[in-house]
């Protein structure tokens, strides 16, 4: 009789074990199938997702826009802006001041005017990956390629919702370059072979080599009258007089 207790008690024992290693398989697939589904929304999500409405807007006119240029190439000043799509200051550099500085000076042959990309400042000083700027201004630039450059431009600045939030995420930019009339298929060529990567690259380069230090800066050449080029850094956005002044100086000195 006790030998047959002795029995059971080991069957009930054996037992316990194998129902432990049960659940313990079973929890264990679990979280295995939890991680699972887990990665696998972190792929799907962003392709899934709903995107933030996409505003259309009249862009404004540039005189003789060529790619990211505007103005006469002869003009005796050169202005070149380094900018951020998603930088707050840069829009309103954008919506205050840039079209009475293409009334007053770019339209009269005085300015020539070039936008060039500082929009991954943070990633390249941080180390933090590429930003949506950077993929704004490679979508800028390629909206260049078909001369709607200036009109995707105006259309990146309104439509920014946050730094990095999903402004200007892959999908979200092809919504925005569909908006603005581009050539879908040439856009999408151009945009998924990183035609342009080397080119903002070169952007951020120049502008540390310039001294630039934030978004936007702009830099004002001229040659003066004793031949000798002369270069200015203007920081921040600011209002049209800062312009007017630095540029009557410069004409000034040159003899226009």
């Amino acid at each position: 009789m006790s030998q047959h207790k002795e029995m059971s008690k080991r069957q009930m024992r054996r037992q316990q074990i194998r129902r432990k290693e049960m659940r313990g398989r079973l929890i264990g697939t679990g979280f295995v199938t939890l991680g699972a589904l887990f990665i696998a929304f972190l792929f799907i999500w962003p392709l899934v997702k709903p995107l933030a409405e996409v505003t259309t807007i009249q862009p404004n006119p540039r005189p003789r826009a060529d790619a990211n240029n505007m103005g006469d190439p002869n003009s005796p000043i050169h202005i070149i802006e380094y900018a951020d799509y998603q930088c707050p200051f840069c829009e309103r550099f954008y919506e205050q001041t840039e079209h009475l500085l293409v009334e007053q000076y770019i339209e009269t042959g005085q300015v020539y005017f070039t936008y060039r990309s500082a929009g991954n400042w943070v990633s390249n000083n941080l180390g933090q990956g590429k930003s949506e700027s950077e993929n704004a201004a490679k979508a800028a630039y390629c909206a260049g390629d078909q001369n709607m450059y200036w009109e995707m431009h105006d259309m990146l600045y309104a439509n920014v919702i946050g730094e990095d939030v999903g402004s200007f995420e892959d999908r979200r930019l092809t919504a925005i370059a569909e908006a603005t009339g581009l050539d879908m298929e040439q856009y999408q060529e151009c945009y998924s072979s990183n035609k342009y990567q080397d080119q903002v690259d070169q952007d951020f380069k120049d502008a540390v080599q310039a001294g630039v230090n934030g978004t936007p800066t702009f830099i004002l050449t001229y040659t003066n009258a004793a031949g000798e080029e002369v270069s200015q850094l203007i920081e921040g956005a600011q209002p049209i007089q800062v312009f007017q002044q630095a540029i009557e100086a410069a004409l000034a000195e040159i003899g226009r």
